[in-house]
């Protein structure tokens, strides 16, 4: 297979100085202009509500294409956080995007005056399309300031939240760290990837080499924490909302008893996986816990080092045995360029997918070193990207799902491999294969656990002042004690985590950690169902991840016969990782 291990954003634009770009950037100002003054004339009465309905969701929906301007930009900084170019451009791009909150609150305060909104819909076929949407919409309306506060909110936040993220992201991007004494530097990703590999001392010494180059930018991104958040606090006070996990829970159309439930089931199974850390600790020759520095080391024999097209075969066989469609999604992606595979310097850490719904396009970043485990995050970025296929025929304001549904398609996927995997690996390899499915499960949720703890006790500490990087410290070690208890050597926890984890600098993105929870016992769930109805299932799944858009999460849940309210069904889900614990921990 002929794949580039850069992604190509031709499809998008070839240059910031093309034609394409700057007619598509004109053309975005003079029609945010249009869509200002649109709403000034129209939303000013409620005469012909369904006539200004369709026409404003005819725009919202039109104007979606001029999105790819922000998506070049972005993509552009998150493989090279020091082009100076792409930054200037997305400052541009993010304050002229900031004048779409005036039509949008016109708009949103217009529903809210609808007390007959639901008979309104019954009488327009793109109303009821759209209407979990409009619905929507009116609700939150009740959480907006003025039309000129909520503009004004937008612009300051280019300047505020958004700004401290890029300076935080080019920080760890551009940090370059030293493995012992007169050692040959490397950047921040290459040095945790090193988490994963099978020596024991590299793993140990990039791990202190990891600790002690924070140390040379833990206090501005101290500084850049501390604003986001205590911006989110403002903003949430402004609006009305109790509080910052208020305002997510209602984005994220979740209810709080299906939170509940979920955190319930997540604080009784973490005794469970201390008894695998404490297993795994006994196995690389520790007493009592594990150290922090050895949660990824592999276990069993691994000598296998996967090339990028060695992982890319890997998976496009395995999602084809599981569905057709995700198969042939995978290849397109893969060989369409879609992807960015290593790392190098000025490079952002982690891996994501981005869905560029007006192209019907992913394009995934991935930090890949050859392990299995990155074999599993090239399969879970491509969730994303299935995800995004199966809503590329709904409309824009149709297509955007909220952040735990986004975790379900990729953890699934990663299932899909790893179970694959296991099905035909020797005895060594198996062993390999099982704790490193388990370690993934520990990492989603315990881990998860102590970044909910260490952000929610954040936002409470914030309220009370700025936090210092010893505090900051501080708080992230006790939610790691709290989470994984004697599952871990406390003498060797990680205290920056809240540096090296990049969602915790999204202002727009609170309490990204419970999402990944629910997606994967709610990916475990829907691989359950799958084992038993086998290919009759896949149908199902397609329905419900295109209508993940238009529902919240418990009506989306029951498309696939689940109730996400009741705790039993993620007692079971996480029944399916203690057999994998239990058959790892008598081994």
């Amino acid at each position: 297979m002929n794949i580039s291990l850069e992604w190509s954003l031709k499809e998008l634009y070839p240059s910031f100085q093309s034609e394409e770009f700057k007619k598509d950037y004109e053309d975005a100002k003079n029609y945010i202009e249009e869509m200002k003054a649109w709403a000034e004339n129209n939303f000013n009465n409620r005469s012909k509500p369904v006539e200004k309905i369709e026409n404003f969701i005819h725009m919202q929906n039109d104007f979606s294409r001029y999105y790819n301007l922000l998506e070049y930009a972005r993509l552009i900084i998150s493989v090279d956080t020091v082009n100076g170019e792409a930054a200037k451009w997305l400052d541009l791009l993010e304050e002229m995007f900031s004048e779409l909150t005036s039509p949008v609150v016109l708009f949103q305060n217009f529903l809210r005056e609808m007390p007959n909104l639901d008979v309104l819909m019954n009488s327009s076929r793109l109303l009821q399309e759209h209407s979990f949407v409009l619905k929507e919409m009116q609700g939150k309306a009740e959480y907006l300031l003025s039309r000129e506060e909520e503009v004004l909110l937008a612009k300051l936040q280019t300047t505020g939240s958004q700004a401290w993220e890029k300076m935080k992201e080019q920080l760890t991007g551009t940090l370059m760290v030293e493995v012992g004494e007169g050692e040959e530097k490397y950047p921040l990703t290459v040095i945790r990837n090193n988490a994963y590999e099978e020596d024991g001392e590299l793993r140990k010494k990039s791990y202190e080499a990891e600790l002690e180059a924070y140390k040379k930018i833990d206090k501005a991104a101290a500084f850049a924490l501390n604003s986001i958040k205590g911006e989110v606090l403002s903003t949430c006070r402004l609006k009305g909302y109790q509080s910052p996990l208020e305002m997510t829970l209602l984005n994220a159309r979740l209810d709080r008893d299906i939170l509940e439930a979920l955190l319930s089931a997540i604080r009784d199974s973490l005794p469970m996986f201390r008894r695998y850390f404490r297993k795994k600790a006994q196995m690389l020759g520790h007493e009592g816990g594990l150290p922090f520095y050895d949660l990824f080391a592999p276990l069993g024999r691994s000598d296998k080092k996967y090339s990028y097209d060695e992982a890319s075969d890997f998976v496009i066989r395995h999602f084809t045995s599981f569905n057709p469609r995700l198969g042939q999604l995978a290849q397109r992606a893969i060989e369409g360029s879609w992807v960015d595979v290593s790392p190098r310097e000025g490079k952002r850490g982690g891996a994501f997918c981005s869905n560029i719904h007006p192209i019907g396009q992913s394009r995934i970043m991935l930090n890949f070193t050859g392990s299995f485990n990155d074999v599993l995050t090239l399969a879970h970025e491509l969730g994303h990207g299935y995800h995004g296929d199966c809503l590329v025929r709904e409309t824009y304001l149709n297509s955007n799902y909220s952040m735990p549904i986004a975790e379900t398609a990729s953890t699934l996927c990663e299932t899909i491999v790893a179970q694959g995997a296991l099905k035909s690996a020797e005895p060594e390899e198996a062993l390999n294969i099982l704790e490193n499915d388990i370690s993934g499960a520990a990492q989603v949720i315990v881990d998860i656990y102590s970044r909910f703890l260490f952000e929610d006790r954040l936002f409470q500490n914030r309220k009370e002042g700025v936090l210092s990087v010893c505090e900051l410290k501080e708080l992230m070690l006790e939610a790691q004690k709290e989470a994984y208890g004697d599952g871990l050597d406390f003498n060797f926890l990680h205290p920056y985590m809240w540096i090296c984890k990049p969602h915790y600098y999204d202002a727009s993105y609170n309490y990204y950690n419970f999402p990944y929870a629910y997606g994967l016992l709610f990916a475990k769930g829907l691989y359950g169902i799958y084992e038993r109805e086998g290919q009759a299932f896949t149908d199902r799944l397609d329905r419900m991840l295109a209508a993940t858009g238009k529902n919240n999460l418990r009506d989306a849940a029951k498309l696939c016969g689940i109730d996400v309210g009741e705790p039993t069904f993620w007692k079971e889900s996480l029944k399916v990782i203690e057999r994998d614990i239990d058959k790892f921990t008598n081994m």
